[in-house]
């Protein structure tokens, strides 16, 4: 196994290093107890660092897990399977590159989201000599009593398979280690009419009644859709209980991820449109019918699932990436980094996604701004006007309140190479009620989503980014996940056009060397 964790053990402190406050709780008392912590520089030089490239090399991903290299090749995350038992968060995720074969499944473990242990053996292995399954699809885990079945897709290797895709299940005695049952598949049923799009199995136990509740996605008459089944715990029988959601838009050919859960009083079921957004929809019951599915977040925070440990619930989702960190015109290519937000949800139902707790919590070590005071002043016409305030660590949090009156965007602005035409823009757009990541000064838009925002209001915002991912959440409204190549090391300003915009309360932090810990061996 490879353990990720937040402290890489570089110094063990010895008994005398203790009594001399290696081991010291201090500061607020968030830091947790233990014997022996390690230290870690959270103030890397990247001033010689000149291409997003070699920054993007740097990074020492433990916020937003990344599994470790194989050899040259780097490894990315696709469509995490979150599971919960017993204080550990059981992460499987379809693997792309390194040495996973067609999108095997691999596992990451973790108890609070700050550190994460990698399984280095595939929990799934796609099959090498082709088959229904030389390609692995998302699925879930789902305990029966003593077992554990994790349902998957079979995506086939070749188009001499009469089914493109089935679901295919493997089974287990703990959540580590899986056997594929041979012989056992769903198939489409007749009544979609295709027999190429049938993925994404989601599966729920129901104890008082004995039965396994599936939903999968399917296509039928050329529209996405849901469909629900009832299979007995043994897997000896089924029963097709037909489509549960349409997509509204008709404009996706795909509803991927599926997930369905209870929060609150209502209900929830959420997907991620085919190349699109992750969307949700609630009911008064699990199954529906569903009120009009809603987007949350944007395109870079994708086919999230979602989690919960008795206390708090989260969405597991991937950070999309670029090709290439040094491209200024998209962020598409498939996998990225694993990225954790936690759910909650307004008093009308509507679900917001905020900063995991604990990860908030870790950032304790306040940073100077970039002008004496925390609050600023920015008014401005047509022309963008910009002001220095922070500086991108390689991991960090913003926090702060902005009001303003005028109609233009505002927000933060990213130094790409040390050009103003090619800043990288996190906008908050109050005429197109927008939050909205764009690079090249504005002019090329990346992703986006919906947030009313009301002229002399004061509105609470958060930002939290590790290397080049990071997330900014206008506080109890929205979140929008951004991909930030090569901005370490350089400056952060607030700007504003056609507008006039009041900054308070502005802090920085960066997490202390000591406050997550490994204890020795």
């Amino acid at each position: 196994m490879k353990k990720k964790a937040l402290s890489l053990l570089l110094i063990v402190c010895l008994a005398a290093s203790l009594l001399a406050g290696c081991g010291s709780s201090g500061g607020n008392g968030n830091k947790p107890a233990g014997p022996e912590f390690a230290k870690v520089d959270y103030d890397k030089d990247f001033s010689t660092l000149r291409t997003p490239g070699s920054q993007e090399e740097a990074y020492d991903y433990e916020l937003f897990f990344l599994p470790e290299k194989d050899g040259t090749s780097q490894p990315y995350v696709g469509d995490p399977m979150p599971y919960y038992e017993n204080g550990t968060f059981y992460l499987y995720y379809l693997k792309e590159a390194g040495d996973s074969y067609n999108h095997s499944v691999y596992l990451a473990k973790t108890k609070d989201f700050l550190n994460y242990e990698e399984v280095d053996a595939p929990v799934l292995e796609a099959s090498r000599s082709g088959g229904q399954d030389g390609w692995i699809g998302t699925g879930s885990v789902v305990k029966v009593e003593d077992k554990y079945y994790f349902f998957y897709t079979g995506h086939a290797g070749s188009d001499s398979y009469e089914y493109k895709e089935k679901i295919m299940v493997a089974e287990g005695t703990d959540p580590e280690h899986f056997t594929k049952v041979d012989g056992w598949s769903l198939t489409p049923p007749s009544e979609l009419g295709q027999k190429n799009d049938f993925r994404d199995p989601q599966a729920y136990y129901d104890p008082e009644k004995g039965v396994i509740e599936m939903t999968v996605t399917a296509a039928q008459s050329g529209k996405a859709r849901i469909i629900k089944y009832t299979l007995a715990k043994d897997l000896k029988g089924f029963e097709y209980e037909g489509v549960i959601l349409t997509d509204p838009t008709g404009s996706f050919w795909n509803l991927e991820c599926s997930d369905t859960f209870r929060l609150g009083d209502k209900w929830y079921i959420t997907y991620s449109g085919q190349d699109d957004t992750l969307w949700y929809a609630f009911s008064e019951n699990r199954f529906g019918p569903y009120n009009e599915p809603q987007r949350i977040d944007g395109k870079l925070f994708y086919a999230a699932k979602h989690v919960e440990d008795g206390s708090h619930s989260y969405m597991v989702g991937w950070a999309r990436r670029s090709e290439s960190p040094s491209s200024t015109q998209d962020v598409s290519a498939w996998g990225g980094n694993m990225i954790v937000q936690q759910l909650d949800r307004k008093e009308d139902g509507s679900l917001i996604l905020k900063p995991v707790d604990a990860i908030r919590k870790a950032f304790e070590d306040r940073r100077e701004l970039s002008f004496a005071d925390t609050s600023v002043s920015l008014e401005s016409g047509s022309r963008y006007s910009f002001t220095e305030a922070f500086t991108a660590y390689e991991r960090f949090l913003l926090s702060g309140e902005f009001t303003f009156t005028g109609t233009g965007s505002f927000g933060l602005a990213f130094d790409f190479n040390n050009r103003e035409e090619k800043y990288k823009l996190i906008s908050l757009c109050p005429s197109e009620s927008v939050l909205r990541l764009s690079f090249n000064e504005g002019s090329t838009p990346i992703t986006e989503t919906a947030v009313k925002l009301d002229a002399g209001k004061t509105y609470a915002f958060t930002y939290v980014q590790e290397g080049s991912v990071g997330t900014f959440y206008v506080d109890g409204e929205a979140a929008l996940t951004v991909r930030l190549y090569g901005v370490s090391g350089k400056t952060i300003r607030l700007f504003s056009e056609n507008n006039s915009v009041e900054w308070k309360n502005l802090f920085e932090y960066t997490m202390p060397q000591e406050y997550i810990y490994e204890e020795a061996a």
